[in-house]
């Protein structure tokens, strides 16, 4: 008898603002700009691609193009998608 499994979606289970953050800053901590574009991709469809994509002022398209595999956003689009999500971009020395 095989057993039979689903693809994980970390998207699923980003239930929360606090969620998302922590994942967020996680993969920042971690990960590559590559796994942080991906990372996004992930929060933006925990929160609803159509809605985020309407307070980034972009369009749902134009927001899976920049947040796809083969995507490279501009980083006002970076910002504006960290701020549809309730965030914002800083700087901060180590």
């Amino acid at each position: 008898m095989s057993i039979k499994t689903k693809p994980f979606d970390v998207a699923k289970h980003l239930e929360t603002d606090d969620d998302i953050w922590e994942f967020l800053a996680e993969v920042l901590a971690t990960g590559t700009t590559s796994d942080f574009i991906h990372a996004l991709n992930t929060a933006a469809r925990a929160k609803g691609m159509t809605e985020v994509a309407r307070q980034a002022g972009v369009t749902r398209a134009s927001l899976y193009k920049s947040l796809s595999a083969d995507g490279n956003p501009r980083f006002e689009t970076i910002s504006k998608i960290v701020e549809a999500l309730g965030g914002h971009l800083s700087v901060v020395g180590q």
